[in-house]
């Protein structure tokens, strides 16, 4: 046999050898996906028609009200105080967002008093807007919050389904608003009387196999010392249920009278595990505040 092709061969070989090396099969096709990105924000009464409600707003209103949804840059985004899918809709571009709302129909009446005496009372309605790319599961409200009352809200329970990161239970609420601590003020009966029915769906979800995060206006200052509902809803028992107060430690810069947050993003040990940041999106100075709430967002990595 010839051997006059021996050395180029062995040449081959040692550049071969040299050369950059394939990922392994585990690493092909390897994608970190970006951060979940979750947010809450009371709108103040969002009413579907110009000029309507306590809080009545011109179409320059609204367009601004949607670039500061656009900034958030959210996948999903609990809201409070919105009169119905086609007042949301004015803010949460349907082209990008699906708006699933609460079934109550409420019953607003009277007038607004305040600044706007002569405005009648919109419905203030719970909801989410979920970005069109990501599936979800939409439960049935959580009318246990109403306590029997019309005019109180109920949750709005979903399980969203982000390809490629884990699956999250989320429940968007509003609380009896005048108990914001302690349980001296007219409103604390019926706010404490609400705790009860919002740690069942805790437990509940606690037991579940999903993570999970109850965002929204809790009307309560969570992160003061000793707060008792705090104390109440965070006792660890199911294991999932030691919870995590995402603004924890941090203070509110939205309003300067208020120095501790009443809007919450509340995660159960897995998603508290998970959690990256915790933001608050504030009106620029000498901007007009089109909501007397800022959102608040958290990111999450997976």
């Amino acid at each position: 046999m010839s051997h006059r092709f021996t050395a180029p061969l062995a040449v081959l070989l040692a550049l071969a050898a040299c050369a950059p090396q394939p990922a392994p099969p585990a690493a092909i096709g390897m994608v970190h996906a970006a951060p979940l990105k979750l947010a809450s924000w009371n709108l103040e009464f969002l009413a579907e028609k110009d000029g309507v409600g306590c809080a009545p707003r011109a179409p320059e209103d609204y367009a601004a009200m949607r670039r500061i949804v656009d900034g958030l840059d959210a996948d999903v985004i609990a809201f409070q105080e919105a009169e119905n899918a086609k007042a949301a809709a004015r803010i949460f571009d349907p082209a990008r967002f699906t708006i699933v709302m609460e079934a109550r129909p409420g019953s607003p009446s009277g007038t607004c008093g305040g600044d706007h005496p002569e405005q009648q009372v919109i419905r203030q309605a719970v909801g989410f807007a979920i970005r069109k790319d990501i599936a979800f599961d939409h439960h049935a409200d959580v009318t246990s919050l109403m306590l029997g009352n019309p005019q109180l809200r109920s949750g709005v329970d979903i399980t969203l389904r982000p390809g490629g990161r884990a699956p999250i239970r989320l429940l968007s609420v509003h609380l009896k608003s005048g108990c914001f601590s302690g349980a001296e003020a007219k409103a604390c009966p019926v706010l404490l009387q609400q705790i009860p029915a919002l740690e069942s769906w805790i437990d509940a979800a606690a037991n579940g196999p999903d993570r999970f995060a109850v965002l929204g206006d809790w009307n309560r200052r969570l992160a003061l010392p000793g707060d008792a509902v705090w104390k109440e809803i965070d006792d660890g028992e199911p294991a999932n249920a030691d919870l995590r107060l995402a603004d924890e430690g941090t203070p509110p810069r939205c309003d300067p009278r208020y120095d501790s947050f009443i809007d919450h993003i509340v995660l159960d040990k897995r998603a508290g595990g998970d959690l990256k940041d915790f933001a608050e999106t504030r009106y620029a100075p000498n901007e007009k505040h089109y909501s007397d709430h800022c959102p608040v967002s958290v990111a999450l990595t997976r």
